[in-house]
């Protein structure tokens, strides 16, 4: 299986200043994110940054690392422009990992790889895990997805969905386990596609639900998703969080 992970990584955060040069065991974030990465089936890690602190920070470790706009609007933006600035040809599968995850299972980055190499009428891949809890089904911050029998995105949303009407009238303590699934924000896509994304129109239901995956779908683009089955940690949004993971990185090395 061949593929690139492009890492966005812009250094202006609201809650975590300068949060990807953000020290893990001595180790920038954005770093150990690509590290993480290269123990994938990918055949290249680019990180794509907005500054030249980055840049640096990655050339000091042997990191590939591409030079973007700061007025990117999102991390998909700064994607497309790698795959131009690149020529990374149309056919290539890219898998965006975000650069604050640096636990991301090596696993999952595989998984939303295969999904196109499987699925060729897709133009992106994602994934998703089952939700246990009625308090994590009715979170508004928890994205579920919905999928069809050929496990493709029918829709995202914050709303809880599928919303099960007869039980629901009774009770909200019950959840419908097999079918209440939380979208897992990490994608693959086609390089052609990411070529095209930015110059679609903006839907309607996008941004009133504030999910720029919706895009796509609104658009008649298909999006495979594929159920995984094991934990997936969390991301690092706060100085809390960053504290976290730099236990987790101090137990692992003694």
């Amino acid at each position: 299986m061949s593929f690139s992970v492009i890492i966005p990584a812009r250094l202006a955060s609201t809650r975590l200043p300068n949060k990807p040069l953000a020290l893990i065991n001595g180790v920038p974030m954005v770093v150990r994110v690509a590290q993480q990465a290269r123990q994938s089936l990918a055949s290249r890690i680019i990180v794509a940054c907005d500054d030249l602190l980055i840049e640096e920070a990655c050339k000091n470790y042997g990191i590939q690392a591409c030079l973007t706009s700061k007025d990117c609007a999102c991390g998909t933006d700064r994607l497309s422009e790698v795959v131009d600035k690149l020529n990374i040809p149309n056919e290539e599968i890219i898998v965006n990992v975000q650069g604050d995850e640096p636990l991301i299972p090596v696993d999952i980055i595989n998984m939303v790889a295969e999904i196109l190499q499987k699925n060729s009428d897709c133009a992106m891949g994602t994934a998703a895990i089952r939700i246990k809890s009625a308090e994590e089904f009715f979170n508004p911050n928890v994205v579920k997805v919905e999928l069809n029998k050929k496990q493709e995105a029918l829709t995202f949303s914050r709303a809880p969905l599928p919303w099960d009407r007869d039980n629901f009238a009774k009770t909200k303590e019950q959840i419908p386990e097999d079918l209440a699934l939380r979208h897992v924000g990490i994608y693959s896509y086609r390089a052609g596609f990411l070529k095209v994304y930015p110059k679609l129109e903006k839907s309607p239901i996008e941004t009133v639900e504030s999910l720029e995956q919706l895009r796509a779908l609104w658009h008649g683009y298909k999006i495979g998703v594929e159920i995984f089955d094991k934990g997936i940690p969390p991301g690092v949004d706060t100085p809390e969080d960053l504290e976290r993971v730099r236990k987790h990185f101090s137990a692992a090395n003694g």
